[in-house]
């Protein structure tokens, strides 16, 4: 599956140079992963959120989210983002910064 890279550029410049940053393709897309845990990215044309678990329904309520689907299976904290919820810097950077926070919190690995 191809993703979208002008998105995946846009979440790279809102990450910046974040210590522990690495980029690596996954899900058949594009991920960036902080301190080794996967923090956020891109699956086609929407954005992937890895965020705290028990966050999920209430950001599953905001207009154009819903959850991540890996082979058939959907796991909270998990969220995609469709291109629609994403037409502002200041939206996209709202979700890059809800993923560094909840990957930051976790260990390294």
């Amino acid at each position: 599956m191809a993703f979208d890279e002008a998105l995946a550029s846009r979440i790279r410049q809102q990450l910046g140079k974040r210590k522990g940053l690495v980029e690596k393709k996954m899900f058949g897309g594009f991920g960036f992963l902080l301190n080794g845990n996967m923090c956020c990215g891109v699956s086609g044309d929407e954005m992937i959120v890895r965020l705290d678990p028990t966050a999920t329904e209430k950001a599953l309520k905001k207009p154009h989210v819903r959850l991540f689907e890996v082979g058939g299976r959907t796991m909270k904290g998990w969220i995609l983002i469709h291109p629609d919820g994403l037409s502002t810097e200041a939206a996209l950077s709202k979700w890059v910064e809800t993923a560094v926070s909840y990957a930051g919190s976790l260990p390294a690995k």
